[in-house]
């Protein structure tokens, strides 16, 4: 390409960024496009909301070479999306499934992945950690709700820390291959699955599907003491190998992938929000059974694609707070078998999760008391109650009510955990809480917030 040409191309490109970009700005305050309903707050998060985006874009757009795979934050502080869970580091790298990849870790004491009691003092696995291998597009990133149809996408493996195998001084290898060979022993994931039906809107693609993303989830439960693990992963067939040189062509395509990501995460999740999962009222498209109910809770569901995927061993339900400042709302969560993860988020109508480092914006099964009925009682309000389990709403009127529950072999509905939400009075929240709950004194509630914003700084650091 000639200098000329180059600078015309990359041009354009820059063009095709920037146009993309602002059609992703409108989903802020254009009603076709579906945002939340305008008011300070809700705009002013909209236009970081978007940024977020355009920070994740930028490493993705950028820095993705599946022959050189690396792994990256799908979400974290800076980037806060899909309801993002509070006790999660989200990662994921671009991988050729095509070809043998290798990852490497090491891990703190990791007992109680197989039900074990660990050490007393010192530093801890995460509580939960799993790894999956997918084919297609990363959810959102087409902007269209049809690429939640079954067939667009596929999970080919899964592994999580129950069945990883770890040596005594916590070092763990997988290989991620489309079979595992012969003689293999020890930690594999699948990176084909060969579907049983055609793609449902491009005939030309193959039923034989290799991962393009391997991702997954390390999940916090004692934010004390639980330790992040740091992966490396290789395809050893281009081990010391370096990309080719960068040239114009290769720039103006990822100027352009950039902006469309961009534009398609944010015409995407307005869209879920609110025609799937029916925030604003059901309308044609919202899933049955689904749809977010006010200061109440939707039909709890298994992960799926249908419902915008998430963590493959969650089980899901979802609804919307809406309190004035005089109101709370009293959440009892049931757990009928105990599951490797319970938590619950608040989040924005944007999606994002409400501060959790200096707020309580969450609370997972390690931070919430439980009754002496077992069950969890947790209050959703704008102000301190001065009792335990308080979500703080971070000033906001509305926003989503989002429990999770973890388990690696998912029970039969008859064991799926129950949860339900009664609106009360600010003054009246302890009438509607056992007699004998705890007081929290200001004092204990700023040591607990100062202990959340230690550990949500090292969990995130950036050297």
């Amino acid at each position: 390409m000639t200098e000329n040409e180059a600078r015309d191309t990359l041009k354009a490109a820059w063009d095709e960024l920037i146009a993309d970009l602002e059609r992703a700005r409108e989903a802020i305050d254009q009603p076709e496009l579906m945002p939340p309903p305008a008011s300070d707050q809700n705009l002013a998060e909209g236009y970081r909301y978007l940024a977020g985006f355009l920070h994740s874009a930028i490493e993705r757009a950028f820095g993705e070479d599946p022959a050189r795979p690396s792994f990256r934050n799908a979400l974290s502080i800076t980037n806060r999306a899909t309801i993002d869970n509070a006790d999660a580091i989200y990662f994921f790298a671009p991988i050729d499934g095509r070809e043998q990849n290798v990852l490497r870790g090491r891990v703190a004491d990791c007992r109680h992945w197989r039900g074990e009691t660990p050490a007393a003092n010192g530093p801890k696995a995460p509580h939960y950690l799993i790894f999956e291998a997918t084919a297609g597009p990363l959810t959102g990133d087409s902007g269209d709700l049809r690429e939640l149809t079954p067939g667009v996408r596929a999970r080919t493996g899964w592994l999580d820390g129950g069945a990883l195998e770890v040596d005594a001084d916590g070092h763990f290898e997988i290989l991620l291959a489309p079979e595992r060979p012969a003689g293999h022993r020890g930690n594999f994931m699948s990176t084909l699955a060969v579907l049983n039906r055609p793609h449902p809107f491009d005939p030309s693609v193959p039923k034989e599907r290799y991962a393009n993303y391997l991702s997954g989830r390390q999940l916090f439960y004692d934010w004390q003491n639980e330790e992040a693990i740091h992966f490396e992963i290789e395809q050893p067939a281009h081990r010391g190998s370096a990309p080719p040189p960068y040239d114009a062509a290769r720039a103006a395509d990822e100027l352009r992938r950039c902006g469309e990501i961009v534009r398609g995460q944010m015409h995407f999740w307005n869209a879920f929000w609110t025609v799937l999962m029916g925030t604003y009222g059901e309308r044609k498209g919202t899933l049955p059974g689904y749809a977010f109910p006010r200061n109440a809770f939707n039909e709890m569901n298994a992960a799926s694609g249908a419902t915008g995927g998430g963590m493959g061993t969650n089980l899901y339900a979802g609804g919307v707070f809406e309190l004035e400042e005089d109101e709370a709302l009293v959440i009892e969560n049931r757990v009928r078998r105990p599951a490797q993860y319970v938590g619950f988020q608040l989040g924005n109508l944007w999606g994002e999760s409400l501060e959790y480092g200096h707020r309580t914006g969450s609370l997972n099964g390690a931070q919430m008391h439980t009754d002496a009925d077992g069950v969890a009682r947790l209050v959703v309000a704008h102000r301190d109650p001065g009792v335990p389990n308080w979500l703080d709403t971070a000033g906001h009127r509305e926003g989503f009510l989002t429990p999770r529950w973890a388990y690696s072999e998912t029970p039969p509905p008859e064991d799926w955990p129950s949860i339900s939400a009664t609106k009360v009075r600010f003054d009246e929240i302890r009438a509607h809480l056992p007699s004998d709950t705890p007081t929290v004194t200001p004092e204990e509630r700023a040591e607990e917030i100062a202990l959340r914003a230690r550990h949500v700084q090292k969990r995130f650091r950036v050297f």
